[in-house]
This record gives structure tokens, C-alpha cells and sequence, in this order.
């Protein structure tokens, strides 16, 4: 069991040890759906949604697989809740909110494969966090998955209105911007453990 307090888990998951803009975890969602606030809050929510889900998950599947001597079905087991999950915000989002559907795209079937969800899973069990440590681990994570695509989302909504040179418009100022918006992120490196 790992003694840390849920605030500093908290904060190491959402600031700290941010899966996007620090591990560099889950960025295809992060690079095509940031184009707008809207959007870009919405895919939060479902990401964390899917992050919370799959973390009570893995930590059931963990104390199972434990305690019947077969830990090496784990990666199998998180991989089939992860779709699992993702299976589920995809009907709530198809039959409660189409435009938001149509908006995510492609993207909303990527959380299943956003190796962010896979890792959320894998280092709360390499902690060893207790059950509210893990529940508080996911919520800070898809806090800091949200952060990381409002952020970006505004950078990007600004951007729209700037003069950009030929050369660095489209994928190029993107990156440039997740690149400089990392670099402010890895400033908190030395502040987790």
C-alpha cells in the first residue's frame, strides 16, 4: 500500500505527471480534437469518465487476479475493459448528444487505443494505491487530460485570429505550441515524486 496523501496524488496526476503534456500519453486525441473549447471539454469529460471507469475496474481485476495466482492476465483483462468502457460513452454520447458525435469523429473510438487509459491502469497498479487513492489517481489524470485540451484549445482559438507564417501554419504551429506547452508542464517536474 503506498502512503501517500490523496492530495499529492491528486496533484502528481493532474500537474505533476501529466499524462499528456509530461509522459507524452494520449496524444492523438489531444492533437485532433483541440481545435475548439467546446469539443475539447467534452472529450475531457468522456476521457475521464473512461478513466474513472476502468481505474475501479483494474482495481477489482488487480485483487482477483491476485488472489488467484494469475497476474499475467492483467494487460489482457484492463485491455477488454477499456473497450468496454469506451463502447459504453460512445452509445451515451450517440444517443444523448449527436452533434457531439459528429464532432468528435474518429476520436471518441481512439480512447479505446489512447495508451493514456492503458498506463492510467498500469501505474496505479505498480503504486500499489489503496481504492480511494486510485479513484482520486483517475480523477486527477482526466483532470489533467482536460487541462492539457482546454489549454491547447485556446492557444489554438487565438491562434486563428494570429498572422502565421506560411511555413508554420497547420500541423506545424500545432506542434510547436503542444512543444512549448510541455516545456511549461516539465517546470513542475521537480515538485512530484
Amino acid at each position: 500500500m503506498n502512503p501517500e496523501s490523496l492530495p499529492s496524488v491528486f496533484i502528481n496526476a493532474c500537474i505533476v505527471n501529466n499524462f499528456v503534456l509530461s509522459m507524452f500519453l494520449g496524444i492523438c486525441p489531444f492533437l485532433g480534437v483541440s481545435n475548439k473549447r467546446g469539443t475539447a471539454v467534452r472529450m475531457g469529460i468522456a476521457v475521464t469518465f473512461v478513466m474513472l471507469v476502468c481505474s475501479v475496474c483494474t482495481y477489482g481485476i488487480n485483487i482477483v487476479l491476485d488472489s488467484v495466482g494469475a497476474p499475467y492476465l492483467k494487460l489482457i483483462c484492463y485491455i477488454v475493459v477499456i473497450a468496454s468502457a469506451v463502447q459504453l460513452v460512445e452509445m451515451v454520447i450517440k444517443k444523448y448528444s449527436p452533434a457531439l458525435f459528429r464532432a468528435l469523429g474518429i476520436f471518441l473510438p481512439l480512447i479505446t487505443t489512447n495508451c493514456a487509459i492503458l498506463a492510467l491502469a498500469m501505474f496505479q497498479t505498480q503504486k500499489e494505491y489503496n481504492f480511494i487513492q486510485c479513484i482520486v489517481y483517475a480523477v486527477g489524470a482526466g483532470a489533467g487530460y482536460t487541462l492539457a485540451l482546454i489549454i491547447m484549445a485556446g492557444m489554438r482559438e487565438k491562434l486563428e485570429l494570429a498572422d502565421v507564417p506560411d511555413v508554420a501554419q497547420g500541423a506545424a504551429i500545432t506542434l510547436i505550441l503542444a512543444g512549448i506547452l510541455s516545456l511549461a508542464f516539465m517546470g513542475f517536474a521537480g515538485l512530484g515524486s
